[in-house]
């Protein structure tokens, strides 16, 4: 295979490990730009304390846990506040639904059995695995992280249920300078390509954008030269859900397998 990404102008929107990914993206003949849409991603301990103890108290009928590393923190967290023992007969008491591989096997370490497993890895597959669950009435704890999964408490509480949130990691808002000057390279054709690692960076492009008043502007860029492309299929949701329907997504979700899916995708269009 040859390489790809010959001369091609590729963004990065991730804020963490951008010399590893640039690097790969040089070794497909691609040109860099590093466009963090990312924040500080930081631990909200004392703010999810309340939260955490409100649970520890009166309990729910679901809990909903959404990322392996938010769900282990969380048990860290009630362990500090001296409740791990009431939190996970809490969580033992209720019915578990979980969205994620890493959420699964952190769950299976502390003997806890979902009842109800998302079907794809996304937000999409957990809400069409939990379509025939009566929520009327029930009380439902939603572990979040660092975004508020609109579509899936707007799910909920379409159905009736009550919910609290409970999000352990929180972002601060990234530098919007960087934003803008990303923004202004997509509606000028100056890059190619955008990767986007995390959800949150797909929500902080289109958060500009609707602020901006500009966000049909973006889409048409995005639908005509630039190519979305994201890491996995939550990534890949979180665009989609943004109105963006041309999207690169590697079955491998991994950085090197996206920057290789990408490579293939322009090679391709080339022939």
């Amino acid at each position: 295979m040859g390489k790809g990404l010959e001369g091609k102008r590729v963004a990065i929107g991730a804020s963490r490990k951008t010399e590893e990914m640039s690097k790969l993206i040089e070794n497909q003949g691609g040109i860099p730009v590093v466009r963090s849409l990312q924040g500080t991603v930081f631990l909200a301990e004392k703010e999810v304390e309340p939260e955490l103890i409100k649970f520890v108290e009166e309990g729910a009928d679901w809990v909903i846990f959404t990322t392996g590393i938010g769900t282990e923190t969380l048990v860290n967290i009630a362990d500090k506040l001296g409740v791990k023992e009431t939190y996970l007969k809490q969580i033992d008491k209720a019915n578990v639904a979980i969205r994620g591989y890493k959420t699964k096997n952190f769950l299976k370490k502390i003997n806890i059995e979902p009842a109800v497993l998302d079907e794809d890895g996304s937000t999409r597959g957990l809400i069409r695995a939990l379509e025939d669950v009566d929520f009327t009435g029930k009380k439902v704890l939603v572990q979040l992280h660092g975004e508020t999964a609109p579509k899936l408490i707007e799910f909920l509480e379409g159905k009736g249920a009550s919910v609290q949130t409970i999000l352990p990691y929180q972002h601060i808002a990234p530098e919007w300078d960087a934003v803008q000057t990303l923004f202004d390279e997509i509606i000028e054709k100056k890059v190619d390509a955008v990767c986007f690692t995390s959800a949150i960076q797909a929500r902080s492009l289109f958060t500009f954008a609707k602020d901006k008043g500009i966000t049909k502007e973006i889409l048409a860029a995005f639908q005509s030269n630039t190519l979305a492309v994201a890491v996995g299929k939550v990534t890949a949701e979180a665009l989609s859900e943004e109105g963006i329907d041309r999207i690169v997504v590697p079955e491998l979700e991994r950085m090197g397998a996206m920057i290789i899916e990408l490579s293939r995708y322009f090679e391709k269009s080339r022939v």
